[in-house]
């Protein structure tokens, strides 16, 4: 099977309610895109936090059981 490396960025946000969100994963080439693309979604919010997760994702063929447990807990 092959494996890409797939970049997702957490984020712990206050929205502009005062609400605190957390475990935002997004997609983003780079912290700054993906910082871009959340401050897009949630409009004037702080971010709290921020750290980068890259993920082995499957892309083709076969999937085994313990590719999506791995995905699930979230190890590679």
């Amino acid at each position: 099977m092959q494996l890409s490396p797939t970049t997702k960025y957490g984020f712990r946000i206050r929205t502009r309610s005062g609400a605190v969100v957390d475990k935002l994963l997004i997609f983003g080439k780079d912290e700054p895109d993906a910082e871009r693309k959340l401050r897009q979604i949630y409009l004037g919010c702080e971010i709290l936090e921020a750290k980068r997760s890259v993920i082995q994702a499957p892309r083709t063929g076969q999937v085994t059981y313990e590719d999506v447990v791995d995905l699930i807990s979230g190890t590679n």
